[in-house]
Parts: C-alpha cells; structure tokens; sequence
C-alpha cells in the first residue's frame, strides 16, 4: 500500500507507456486480421490499406472502445485475490502489458499473425500465478481459449469454403458469369450487410451506450441487408458490362464487384476491431490507473480516464502504419494466392464467426479466426493450393504466444517486484 501512495503518478506513466507499447503491438500484428485480404486479392494497395485501416480502427478504439471497462481482461485472474497486495497487481498489470507488447512486436517483425488477445491472456496467467498462485487463474476460462485453437478457424474456415464454392456455382462456372453476377451478387451484398450491422451493433455500438436487445439488433440488421441489397441491385444493373465480352473479361469485371464488396467489409472489420481489441492494451492500463487512484482499492469497474482511449487509439495507428506491411503480407499472400471474390469469402467469413461467437460466449480470436477463413478458401482449391509451410509456422506461433506471453509476464514481474521492493 506504501508503494502505490509513494510511487502512484511513477507507476501510472510506467503502465502508460507500456500501454502504448501493447496498443503499438495490436496495430502491428492484429490489424493484418482487416485488411489482408484487400492487399492480397489486389483491391487495395498495402498503402491504401494501411490509411483505410488507421481512420476506422482509430474511429472504431476512440468512438467505440468503451466508457466503462473491467479491470481484469475476460475475467481470467480472480482480483478478490489481491485485495490485501493491489500493489502486485499493479505491478503485475505493467508486467503483462509490457510482456504481450514485446511479443507482439517480435511476431510481427516475423510475420507471424498471432493472437493478441491470448498474448495478454498469458502474461496475465504468468504473472499471477508467481504473485498468488496458481489457484488465482480461472483455469476452465483457459481450457475454452485452448479449445478455441481449433474450434474458431475450424467454423471460418467452413463458413469461406461454403460462401467461396457457392460463388463459383452460381456465378463463374456458368455460361453467362456477367448476367448471374447482376442476380446473385446483390444477395452477397445483403448478406455483408446484414453481418457487417451485427458485428458494428454487437462489437462496436454497444460500448457508446446504443446497446440493443437481440430483437432490435437483428431487426436492424435485416432492414439494412435488404437496403444494401436493393442499393446492389441498382448499382449493377447501371454498370457497363458487355455480355459479349469474353468470359476471362467477363470473370474480370465480376472481381472488380467483389473487390468493391470487399473493401465494404474490410472498413467494418476495422472498426469493430478497433472497439473490441483496444481493451487488450486499455483493460490492464484502466486497472492500474483505477487502483492508484482509489489507493490501492480494486474495484470491479471504473470510469475510463480521458486520455487512455485515445492512447490506444494512436498506439494502434502508430503500429500499423510503422510495422504493420509484413503480417499484412503473410495474411494477404503467404497462406493462398487470393483474388477479389475468394478474399470477399474469406472476409465475411471471419465476421459471420465473430458474430457466432459473439452470441454464443465462444472465446475467440479474430487472427485466427481469419486465418481460418483463408485456409478455407485456400482448401477449395486443393491443398495443393496452401503454403504448408507458412500455415506451419503460423500454427506454431498460435501454440507457442500463451507460454511466451507467461514466461516473458514473470522475468519482468519478478524485475519490477525487485525495483519496488514488493515481496514475492
């Protein structure tokens, strides 16, 4: 308790700086989840990308990441236990921040598309386990973000093969590819539209107190998929397409629909990224600020200061903009070739999971559960059409971020509690 009415303001800009270094991590690494698939398929160049992705995963973390958030992420530690040490807990929270930063930063220099939620998940388990004990880790929590290793790319993974294949049946392996497209593609369109409202009400909205019942979300969303479809519908119908045209012409000007579709979903990924995984930086961040502010009292919720919304917001810019290119790459090139309607398949894919998962408590990580959703694409074609070596290193990555995340959690634990002279 000395410790933080001593070192309280030192230990609020420790725990902000390495706040940052996370919120820089997320950018570099999970904001790939977005718009790789628009760098791969060609719709967007890498640069592009990169500025599409700052204003709407700024937008999505400033706009939407939440007034109010709990101190502990998903409920993983159990705090109660730390009542009579909050200073371990601060310093515990710095600990895991600055652990999941310094991992991120590393996959990211690799190229590995690693999960940025599980690398705090891990920090967090490291350094509580050293401070309490092991008793302190929610562990059944634990078993279902494992579970999730396979369960999530494997729903992805499904949800793309079925929309990709069904693209291919009713649109580019027919006759007239130019004339299905004008009557399928504005039910793709409404189906973006509908799960593109879902995940915007259930990821985004719901933290500026628009909060809506399940009626009214899905009520809303239908209305907008039946607008956006309709508004398809006359946009095709007004383009210049000759159905004369030679069919590799005619598959041309089918992609350039679905590059545009694409980019659609790749803004509302972002955003609702923004909104939902700022709390992987903010969480611990808002933990140690609301523990020094009421003198080592840990409560539940707390009030978000005014300026750690957009210190996340700008970390995660900062670190897409600087370091974001290679897992891009890896996502958008190293895993499949794409083009415009397999990285559509792919996207909505990725949403519809999220939106599943949302519904269901499912624990999920939007990496892999993109990574998923272009294998699927990737397995249409045959395996012959994955790079195993790749997918290999991203599976070991996956496995590997949870110890790391502990491990890295426990050597800068143990520094700290040296420093500040907390007992351990």
């Amino acid at each position: 308790m000395d410790i933080i009415s001593s070192y309280g303001s030192m230990l609020v800009i420790i725990a902000a700086v390495v706040g940052f270094i996370m919120a820089y991590g997320i950018g570099a690494n999970d904001v790939a989840n977005a718009m790789g698939t628009s760098v791969g398929s060609k719709a967007l160049t890498i640069k592009q990308a990169i500025i599409i992705a700052m204003i709407f995963e700024f937008a999505g973390a400033y706009l939407a990441g939440g007034e109010v958030t709990s101190t502990i992420r998903k409920g993983i530690i159990d705090s109660s236990m730390f009542t009579a040490i909050p200073e371990a807990l601060v310093l515990g929270m710095i600990s895991a921040l600055f652990a999941a930063g310094v991992w991120l930063l590393v996959a990211s220099a690799l190229g590995w598309p690693v999960s940025t939620t599980h690398s705090i998940i891990g920090a967090i388990i490291g350094f509580a386990m050293v401070a309490v004990g092991s008793e302190a880790v929610q562990w059944t929590k634990v078993a279902g973000i494992v579970g999730s290793w396979v369960v999530t790319p494997a729903i992805s993974g499904f949800i793309a093969y079925v929309i990709f294949m069904s693209a291919q049946k009713l649109i580019f392996d027919t006759d007239a590819p130019l004339q299905n497209a004008k009557r399928y593609v504005p039910v793709y369109m409404g189906l973006a539209g509908f799960v593109m409202s879902l995940v915007t009400i259930k990821k985004g909205l719901k933290h500026i107190g628009l909060e809506m019942g399940a009626v009214e979300g899905y009520a809303l969303s239908v209305a907008i998929a039946i607008g956006v479809g309709l508004l398809g519908k006359v946009l095709i119908a007004r383009l210049n397409m000759d159905p004369a045209a030679d069919k590799e012409m005619q598959f041309n000007n089918v992609e350039k629909v679905f590059a545009i579709l694409m980019i659609v979903t790749a803004c509302c990924m972002a955003f609702a990224h923004g909104s939902n995984d700022v709390a992987n930086a903010i969480g611990p961040l808002a933990a140690v600020v609301s523990i020094v502010e009421h003198n080592g009292e840990i409560v539940k919720k707390s009030e978000l200061v005014w300026w750690i919304l957009p210190l996340g917001g700008f970390g995660i810019v900062a670190g897409l903009a600087i370091l974001g290119k290679k897992v891009i790459k890896t996502i958008g090139e190293g895993i499949t070739h794409l083009t415009p309607s397999r990285g559509f398949a792919a996207e909505l894919a990725a949403a519809s999971t999220v939106v599943i998962a949302s519904g269901t408590g499912l624990p999920i990580s939007t990496t892999q559960t993109l990574v998923g959703a272009v294998l699927g694409v990737g397995m249409a074609r045959g395996i012959a059409a994955l790079n195993m070596g790749v997918v290999r290193n991203i599976v070991v990555s996956w496995v590997i971020t949870l110890p790391v995340g502990a491990v890295l959690a426990i050597v800068i634990y143990y520094i700290l509690a040296a420093v500040f002279g907390v007992q351990v």
